[in-house]
C-alpha cells in the first residue's frame, strides 16, 4: 500500500514539473505571450458585465446589451434654410448652421412649424463619460454589447473546441491502436467531412433548423471532431503505440483499454490541446459569418452588432458612426488572433522540432 501511494506521489511531482517546464518554455514565446494577454483581456471583459450589474455599477434598465435604453433626447428650434445657401452643401446635413436648430425640409414628420421647439432623438450617440463606446440606433449601450459577445465567443470556442477535440481525440487514438477494418473506417469518414464546404453546410441546416449558440457549438464541434483532425492524432497515437514504456505495459499484462487510456491518451493529450486552441478561432469566426447574415436565434454578438449596423445602413456611412462597426469588428479579429497566438506558443513547445531546447 505504500509502495502504491508513493508510486503515486512521484507521478504526480513528474506531471508537476512537466507542466511547470512547459509553462517556462511557453513563456519564451513572444506571439504565445502576445496572443495569452489578448485572451485575458477579453476575458475579463466576459466576467466584468455580471460583476457590475450585480454590484450595482450599472443599472440593467439603462446598460442592458439587449433590453437597455439611453435616453438621449434634446430640444430643437424648427428653421427654414435660407435659399441663397447652395442647396447641395445642407442636403448632406440634417440641421441648418447653429446648434439646437433643425431644418424642417429634413424633418420625417412634420408635427411643428418654423420657429416653434421640437423634441428628437439623438441615437445612436457617440462615446462620452457615461457610454465609453458610445450607444446604438435603439440606445443601447455599446460597450455592454462587446462585454455580451464576448461571454457568447468563448461559451461557444471552448464548448464545440472541447467538443471537437474529444471527439477527434478518441476516435483518432482508437483508429491507430486497434487499426483494421475500424481504422479504414474512420479514415474514409474523415476524408468525407473533408470534402463537405463548412459554411455552405451550415447555412442548409440553419434553414431547416433554429440555432442557437449551444446548437451551434454541437454542430461545429461534430463536424470538427471528425473531420481532418482524426487523421493528424491518428499519426500522433501510432508513435506513441509503438513507444517502449507501451510494449513494457504490454508484457506485464496490462489490458488493451488500460493501455489505451493509461499509455496512448495521455500521450495524445497535447496535441489534442494544441488543435483545441486553433478549433476555438474557426468557431468564434463561424459565429460571426452567422450572425451577421442573420441566421441565428441569438439575442447578441459581435456579428450581430455588425449586422444591425448593416441593416441600417450604419455601415456605409465610413468613420461616422465607427463606434457601432469598428469595436464589434475589431473585437472578432484580436480575440481570433489572440487564440491563433496561443495556439503557435503551444505549437512550440509540443513540437519537438519547434521547442527551444
Amino acid at each position: 500500500m505504500d509502495n502504491l501511494e508513493n508510486e503515486k506521489e512521484i507521478a504526480k511531482s513528474i506531471r508537476k514539473a512537466a507542466i511547470l517546464k512547459n509553462w517556462k518554455l511557453f513563456k519564451q514565446s513572444r506571439l504565445g505571450m502576445v496572443g495569452l494577454y489578448i485572451v485575458a483581456f477579453f476575458f475579463i471583459l466576459t466576467i466584468l458585465q455580471p460583476i457590475l450589474f450585480i454590484t450595482g455599477i450599472w443599472d440593467e434598465g439603462t446598460y442592458h446589451p439587449v433590453v437597455g435604453y439611453v435616453d438621449q433626447t434634446q430640444d430643437f428650434l424648427i428653421v427654414e434654410c435660407p435659399k441663397e445657401f447652395p442647396t447641395e452643401k445642407y442636403e448632406k446635413r440634417s440641421d441648418c448652421p447653429g446648434r439646437k436648430e433643425v431644418n424642417i425640409k429634413t424633418l420625417f414628420y412634420a408635427d411643428g412649424e418654423v420657429g416653434e421647439t421640437i423634441q428628437l432623438n439623438l441615437q445612436p450617440a457617440p462615446p462620452s463619460r457615461d457610454h465609453i463606446l458610445g450607444t446604438d440606433s435603439l440606445g443601447r449601450d455599446v460597450f455592454s454589447q462587446i462585454m455580451e459577445g464576448s461571454q457568447v465567443a468563448f461559451l461557444l470556442g471552448i464548448l464545440s473546441a472541447t467538443l471537437g477535440v474529444g471527439i477527434s481525440t478518441i476516435l483518432g487514438t482508437i483508429a491507430a491502436f486497434f487499426g483494421g477494418r475500424i481504422d479504414a473506417y474512420l479514415m474514409r469518414q474523415s476524408d468525407l467531412v473533408l470534402m463537405l464546404p463548412t459554411l455552405p453546410l451550415l447555412f442548409i441546416i440553419s434553414a431547416f433548423a433554429e440555432l442557437k449558440i449551444w446548437h451551434l457549438a454541437v454542430v461545429l464541434g461534430t463536424i470538427g471532431g471528425l473531420g481532418g483532425s482524426v487523421i493528424t492524432i491518428k499519426s500522433q497515437a501510432l508513435q506513441v503505440k509503438v513507444k517502449p514504456f507501451v510494449d513494457s505495459a504490454r508484457i506485464t499484462g496490462g489490458s488493451q483499454m488500460k493501455i489505451l487510456f493509461s499509455h496512448v491518451l495521455p500521450n495524445v493529450a497535447p496535441l489534442a490541446l494544441l488543435f483545441m486552441v486553433f478549433s476555438v478561432t474557426g468557431a468564434i469566426a463561424s459565429e460571426s459569418v452567422l450572425s451577421f447574415l442573420g441566421l441565428l436565434n441569438i439575442e447578441m454578438s459581435w456579428g450581430l452588432m455588425i449586422y444591425l449596423a448593416q441593416v441600417e445602413g450604419y455601415i456605409f456611412s465610413g468613420l461616422k458612426y465607427w463606434w457601432l462597426i469598428l469595436p464589434a469588428g475589431l473585437s472578432v479579429t484580436f480575440l481570433t488572433g489572440g487564440f491563433y497566438l496561443v495556439g503557435r506558443g503551444l505549437d512550440e513547445v509540443f513540437n519537438p522540432r519547434l521547442r527551444k531546447r
